[in-house]
């Protein structure tokens, strides 16, 4: 039989909340990023720990739609600068930076002239790179438009480590064979359930979780 605490772990990282929805959210994070800046372009990195090399997971404006899933070395260019030291930059001419990657920027289809970045952190852990490029001339300062990007980081932070812990439930439950993929299929459709047909699933897995704990 599966050991129970490896079931009530593996439907406790992510199950209930897809990977869809975590992906959904960073992909409205970017949008509203670029919107409230006025950008041109805005793009969320996630660190993948396995092979090192930063990923596309969210972006908006130009070249958008050919990015996400695109990957990288994590140690190149702007981003994994800002990575690697986990300090936020504010570059208004790219191309006196030395740091600036323009091959790779060439490959996505899009080379800015200016950017902001920003590391997303969370629980001291580097997760990502948050970006926006090519904001128009504000009445803002810099410092104060940094202050801004922050708000926008420690949400895709967030939103960054559900979908990593929502990754990490979805292998568990692959490499686990039938049973936990079951139950896993149990939790979702029990979250879009409502009132007295939510009450009675719950007390379902409640009777399975009894189950489990006396084997």
């Amino acid at each position: 039989m599966t050991d129970p605490d490896q079931l009530r772990a593996a439907t406790a990282v992510g199950v209930l909340a897809s990977e869809e929805a975590h992906l959904a959210l960073l992909s409205s994070i970017v949008d509203v990023a670029r919107a409230i800046f006025g950008a041109r372009a805005s793009s969320i990195f996630l660190l993948d720990e396995d092979t090192d090399e930063l990923v596309f997971e969210a972006a908006s404006g130009l070249g958008s739609a050919e990015l996400v899933g695109s990957r990288f070395p994590s140690g190149t260019g702007i981003a994994g600068w800002v990575l690697a030291t986990r300090q936020p930059l504010v570059l208004e001419d790219v191309s006196k930076d030395p740091r600036f990657a323009r091959d790779l920027a060439e490959a996505t289809g899009y080379v800015p002239r200016a950017l902001m970045a920003v590391p997303l952190l969370h629980e001291e852990r580097a997760l990502g790179v948050l970006e926006v490029l090519d904001r128009p001339d504000r009445a803002r300062s810099p410092l104060e438009e940094m202050d801004l990007l922050g708000l926008f980081a420690g949400q895709a932070a967030i939103a960054l480590d559900l979908l990593l812990a929502a990754r990490r439930a979805r292998a568990v439950l692959a490499g686990s064979g039938g049973e936990l993929m079951a139950v896993a299929r149990v939790a979702e459709a029990l979250d879009g359930l409502e009132g007295e047909a939510r009450g009675a699933g719950l007390r379902l897995l409640e009777a399975l979780d009894e189950v489990l704990r006396k084997n």
